[in-house]
């Protein structure tokens, strides 16, 4: 864990300063810009103060600072719609990881690893909403920072306790549709970006199950604050009826059995956002496997010490192998592959999140690659993945500053050698990644 505080303290330091106020052009780059269509080459972006000034093939202007990229390509910077902060260290998960020196810890590795733009969709503390200030200040050097405040659960139920061991003031767990509009009435009172509620008996293991109610409830309420509810799933039976009461996003994919036509065209029709969280299920068992992806020195560079002591330990791999719940991941995962392939053929609508952040073993930055990976295996091609992790995601938080390369947008850049648009592999390779015009190495 030192290594990785110290190397978001290091990161602090070198970005403390303001964005530069002088004109930089970055020349000779494949421009890969967000939107889904084929890359420029050799073209040149212009930033002022942290803005897009001009992307594509212009003119270097008069008296700028020109930085020749050549052979490299630049992407937007990744923005994860679903992902958490503050809950794990090393490889202990509860309450007492919800601080500020480990959540700007964890939002500099997301940075480093090229996630620019990052939702912590639930259990957050009051104290959230200063770091999300400052995040969007450009006070802390690392992701920008947005999220839901406590989200709502379920007495004795969804999300687990034994899970998450998360503090009173990290979770709501509404007993009464009255307690539930209270609820939202202090998320919205704390200026939450969403509302999330857990909609899961996972697996079977909790007693208690959300009642149509209390969701009724936080949706019509979260809806009378112009607030939109994303709700965690895991079966179609409960996405469907999450979104016939009128949720906005679903928060992970369906993974029980195939979406069909009917649920498939109340998506399009009600435009709701669908994140699949693929790697949640991978992440489960990879490390175990000791798949080749985990033995990277890019993987391994993002592990706490006592994590990289997990996973490399024999006894813990043969533990979750032989774990039941290691199975139904597995099982889990490629009915999620398939019914993302159906849903993005579909036309339906799709943000970018793996959970990243809620476990240990679900690594902030390795989760989002990854994603990208899985969504290139599930069937779309890399630059419609790269657009769902840029362009979709931004447009699934309603934000029109970022997601794309275009003039007057934040310059949020991955900076990659190789070409992401012909081998997914190659998000891997990262140089820099830029933060409102701001650029640190990898």
């Amino acid at each position: 864990m030192m290594r990785y505080l110290v190397s978001g303290l290091l990161a602090a330091s070198a970005l403390a300063t303001p964005a530069l106020a002088q004109t930089v052009a970055i020349t000779g780059v494949r421009l890969i810009d967000g939107r889904g269509g084929a890359p420029v080459e050799d073209a040149t972006i212009v930033i002022t103060e942290g803005r897009i000034v001009a992307a594509g093939k212009v003119a270097v202007p008069g008296g700028a600072e020109r930085r020749d990229y050549h052979g490299r390509s630049v992407i937007p910077g990744l923005i994860s719609d679903h992902s958490h902060v503050g809950q794990v260290s090393g490889t202990e998960t509860g309450a007492q990881n919800y601080t500020r020196a480990n959540i700007v810890a964890q939002l500099a590795q997301f940075r480093r690893y090229g996630v620019t733009t990052v939702t912590a969709l639930g259990n957050n503390a009051p104290s959230f909403a200063a770091i999300r200030a400052d995040a969007h200040a450009g006070g802390i050097a690392g992701a920008d920072l947005f999220g839901v405040m406590q989200g709502i659960g379920v007495p004795n139920g969804a999300p687990p306790q034994s899970m998450l061991k998360v503090g009173p003031d990290q979770l709501f767990r509404p007993s009464t549709a009255d307690e539930a509009r209270k609820a939202v009435a202090m998320m919205a009172a704390e200026k939450t970006d969403l509302v999330k509620l857990w909609l899961d008996d996972f697996g079977g293991s909790v007693p208690a199950k959300m009642s149509p109610a209390i969701y009724n409830a936080v949706i019509a309420e979260a809806h009378a604050r112009g607030l939109r509810v994303a709700a965690h799933i895991h079966d179609l039976a409960d996405a469907e009826a999450i979104v016939a009461a009128g949720a906005d996003i679903i928060a992970h994919g369906v993974r029980d059995k195939p979406v069909p036509p009917s649920f498939v065209a109340t998506l399009k029709a009600k435009g709701v956002w669908y994140i699949a969280t693929l790697q949640l299920d991978e992440a489960t068992f990879a490390w175990a496997d000791r798949a080749p992806w985990t033995l990277t020195p890019f993987a391994r560079a993002a592990l706490s010490p006592a994590l990289a002591r997990q996973i490399d330990d024999p006894a813990w791999r043969a533990k979750i192998l032989t774990d039941p719940k290691t199975a139904d991941a597995r099982t889990s995962l490629a009915m999620n592959l398939r019914n993302l392939k159906t849903l993005y053929d579909a036309g339906v609508k799709i943000g970018f999140g793996t959970d990243s952040g809620a476990s240990a073993v679900r690594v902030p930055g390795i989760a989002e690659h990854r994603e990208l990976a899985l969504m290139v295996q599930a069937g779309l091609p890399p630059v419609q993945a790269l657009q769902v992790a840029t362009a979709n995601a931004a447009g699934l938080l309603a934000l029109r500053d970022r997601g794309i390369i275009a003039p007057g947008l934040r310059a949020d850049l991955l900076v990659l050698d190789g070409n992401p648009a012909r081998s997914i592999g190659d998000a891997d390779k990262v140089v820099e990644t830029w933060v409102a015009g701001r650029p640190t190495t990898f």
